[in-house]
């Protein structure tokens, strides 16, 4: 079956705002006097606000300082200044490679989606100039379910009317890879750091981005 779909991860494979994300939580965490560098931070990439934040009390031994309440407080607090960080984004934050990949793979009729677990996806995108390139965002505020879980991938199958197998994933998580994987999709790993899971094609870096490579690994050349 013809690939039809390529669905995106947001940060790491389009653009890069981990260092916004970084210092939007080490705010926080210095608030608290939490302990935080950017080691721990490489555990965020690709897991849901809150979910990051209880990682940074993992971290500090603090899993039972805050209520449920609280936690969401906080979370929202990151929120608000990794807002005003991302402020400054501009066209050329998108990654290297990625405008002609995807000028390319819609000019061949590829619907294209992006998968994130960020509800601030849709501004980060028009702040880089690229929302009118995707058929479908998914609304990450409407996903439950984070990855390693498929959600995000089969919201964005099932909006493009698609089937897992004609679509392809990019992702620079180990988590992404194994939501992919899960939704019965095609994974193509950028950058990934890999404690499992493979993915089917791995890329150093988005520069290797290549349309008719990635078809020609999928077996749909």
């Amino acid at each position: 079956m013809s690939c039809k779909a390529f669905i995106f991860d947001l940060d790491g494979v389009l653009t890069d705002t981990a260092r916004y994300h970084y210092l939007a939580w080490k705010q926080l965490a210095d608030q608290f006097g939490f302990h935080f560098d950017e080691k721990d931070n490489e555990r965020l990439k690709g897991v849901s606000r809150i979910r990051s934040f209880e990682i940074i009390l993992e971290i500090n031994g603090a899993e039972n300082r805050f209520t449920e309440e609280e936690k969401e407080k906080w979370a929202n607090e990151k929120n608000q200044k990794y807002v005003e960080l991302i402020r400054a984004i501009t066209p050329d934050d998108v990654l290297p490679g990625v405008q002609a990949f995807l000028d390319d793979a819609k000019s061949r009729g590829i619907k294209l989606a992006v998968a994130s677990a960020s509800r601030n996806a849709p501004q980060v995108l028009e702040s880089l100039k690229i929302a009118d390139k995707f058929d479908y965002i998914a609304d990450a505020g409407k996903v439950s379910k984070t990855k390693p879980d498929p959600e995000v991938f089969l919201v964005c199958r099932d909006a493009l009317g698609l089937k897992s197998e004609e679509c392809i994933g990019f992702e620079d998580a180990q988590a992404g890879i194994e939501a992919i994987h899960a939704a019965g999709m095609y994974a193509v790993g950028i950058n990934v750091d890999v404690t499992s899971e493979e993915p089917d094609l791995h890329l150093k870096s988005t520069a290797e981005l290549n349309v008719d490579r990635v078809l020609a690994a999928a077996g749909q050349a």
